[in-house]
């Protein structure tokens, strides 16, 4: 069927995208077809490079041509084939009758106007409206995505606003024009749980009160179980199937889709390992069965000596104002946290972003100054050793930074950025002992010794994380800060990473410190967790006493917050079952 029917809103018939590499084509979609019904939610999912942000950019006709080009196939809306449409008639569609909300709002707002600048612009370009109309608009709109005090924000710049409020703007500016069909490509991924809450409902709440459809684009099953009536599933450029989004939870048919379901963390089942994509599907595309292995108890490590102990740590920044420079207040980062950390134990971090997780860790390995307060390493006054005494420490204390792409030397190759530590640290080593601890840096994190001569930006996501990993153990530490270290990769990757981490601490007897806002994660790899509060620890215990009993109301809240990827029974509607 070339058109849409009386109940869809948007077709997809069999679209094929490629994109030129060298003097190669590498297909990205590969003759995908699903229709999205009016007033329901389709949920789009599969993992990095799968091919569901280039199907909803081909919805708006914003592939770059070249290198990528629409090499087949039909997307019809309201009797239209948009991708026969001239650029005119696209831009009358795009932000009017089709938005989208895109992944990261930091990169999607211009740094340079105001938010509300912004969204005026919208009101006024589609809309027709004069400058106090769309200004008194813009006011209306913040206030209905939920932003406090919109006559303010509405005059601040976006790096002024917090990740959550940011991504309500973007949300406020695509629903500007109240569309019929509005995209959204990974929305939530790098939110805190109570803000991805917070924005699913307002999507939610948004949708009804619209009246209008959406394509929910994500990683993350667990994300829309109660957001989508429909999911289909895309692996390697391809649909591998479709369902109703019950359905798909109760009783997945493709191997690909069970994986997904099965990587990410339960909050109530604590395995020894997590299951991967690649326990279900083998390289070849072959179903295999996976091993499950039984949940064992945490072993109480209590016991062991102590590693790390901090006393009453603060790390206060200034706020000054002024011409010259007065301090008029501090923000208290970290406001008096004391604990240890006993050897081969891991200690989660979690709480919502501000809370002083990261601020905690990097002050605890003394790379940011602490205001007041004792940490001892080994017995070691961290905060009284000279530089060159620090040097020395700093090989028995390292970190994984959050971002791995920005962590890595981007002129550096891969065997550059791991041989540097042990220039530094291992100055006598040769030049042929360093290439060879590098070779098995790579081999310890599952990657291949040809990697060693190519550059961080020739690899996934995924992989520069097992890199950065690599990096930290080369000068073998005993205690390891992750910071954030999984909260930007796919559930599968993620699961990978995770079980790494646990492998190696088994291997080497290591000690972390894993920093998280996501607390399925924290319950699956921590022995205890302590959870943060504007710079202070409000809780610290064992991992299954914090989810099976929490004691403070902001644990709970967080607690309430994760998706359970439990879906509500919504009415069946047709679905084109497993694709073989």
């Amino acid at each position: 069927m070339s058109q849409t029917d009386s109940n869809s809103l948007l077709r997809i018939a069999d679209l094929t995208v490629r994109f030129r590499s060298g003097h190669a084509d590498m297909t990205a979609v590969s003759q995908l077809s699903f229709d999205i019904p009016k007033g329901q939610t389709v949920g789009l999912v599969g993992e990095s490079g799968s091919g569901k942000s280039v199907t909803a950019l081909s919805i708006l006709g914003l592939i770059p041509q070249p290198p990528g080009h629409i090499a087949g196939g039909q997307i019809w809306f309201q009797d239209q084939d948009l991708l026969a449409l001239p650029e005119k008639a696209l831009r009358r569609i795009r932000g009017n009758d089709i938005a989208m909300v895109f992944q990261e709002p930091m990169t999607s707002l211009n740094p340079v106007f105001r938010v509300g600048y912004q969204i005026a612009e919208v009101l006024r370009l589609h809309l027709k409206l004069n400058k106090k109309q769309a200004w008194q608009r813009t006011l209306e709109l913040l206030d209905w995505v939920g932003i406090p005090e919109p006559q303010r924000r509405a005059r601040a710049y976006p790096h002024e606003l917090s990740g959550g409020q940011k991504q309500r703007v973007m949300i406020a500016m695509a629903i500007a024009c109240e569309p019929q069909l509005l995209i959204c490509d990974e929305p939530t991924t790098a939110l805190d749980v109570t803000i991805q809450q917070q924005v699913l409902e307002l999507l939610q709440n948004l949708q009804r009160e619209l009246a209008m459809s959406m394509l929910f684009i994500t990683h993350d099953l667990a994300v829309i179980a109660d957001l989508a009536d429909e999911v289909v599933v895309m692996y390697r450029s391809e649909k591998v199937e479709q369902a109703a989004t019950a359905d798909i939870f109760r009783q997945a048919q493709h191997p690909y889709s069970q994986g997904l379901l099965a990587c990410r963390p339960k909050l109530h089942d604590n395995p020894k390992r997590l299951l991967t994509v690649a326990d279900f599907l083998g390289p070849d595309g072959q179903a295999k069965q996976p091993v499950i292995e039984a949940a064992a108890p945490k072993p109480d490590k209590t016991q062991q000596g102590v590693l790390l102990e901090v006393r009453d740590l603060k790390t206060h920044f200034p706020l000054k104002s002024g011409l010259f420079g007065r301090v008029n207040d501090h923000v208290k980062a970290v406001d008096g946290v004391s604990f240890q950390v006993h050897k081969g134990e891991t200690l989660g971090l979690v709480g919502e972003s501000g809370c002083g997780k990261t601020t905690l860790g990097r002050t605890i390995l003394n790379l940011q100054a602490p205001t007041a307060g004792q940490v001892h390493f080994d017995g070691i006054d961290v905060f009284a050793q000279n530089p060159k005494q620090m040097r020395q420490l700093r090989s028995r204390m390292q970190i994984i930074f959050q971002d791995p792409y920005a962590s890595l030397n981007p002129r550096m190759t891969i065997g550059q950025a791991l041989m540097e530590p042990l220039r530094i640290h291992r100055p006598d080593d040769c030049q042929a002992l360093r290439q060879e601890r590098a070779v098995s840096l790579l081999e310890q994190v599952e990657l291949n010794p040809d990697h060693l001569s190519r550059f961080p930006h020739e690899f996934s996501g995924g992989q520069r994380q097992r890199i950065s990993i690599a990096r930290a153990l080369a000068v073998d530490p005993e205690f390891i800060v992750c910071d954030e270290s999984v909260s930007a990769l796919d559930v599968s990757v993620q699961a990978q990473v995770l079980n790494l981490l646990l492998d190696l601490q088994e291997q080497r007897q290591l000690t972390y410190i894993f920093i998280s806002h996501d607390l399925s994660v924290v319950n699956f790899i921590a022995d205890r967790v302590g959870v943060m509060n504007q710079g202070r620890i409000v809780e610290l215990n064992t991992a299954k006493a914090i989810y099976h009993n929490p004691q403070n109301a902001y644990t709970q809240k967080l607690l309430d917050a994760i998706p359970k990827g439990e879906p509500k029974i919504r009415p069946k509607g047709q679905t084109t079952g497993i694709i073989t």
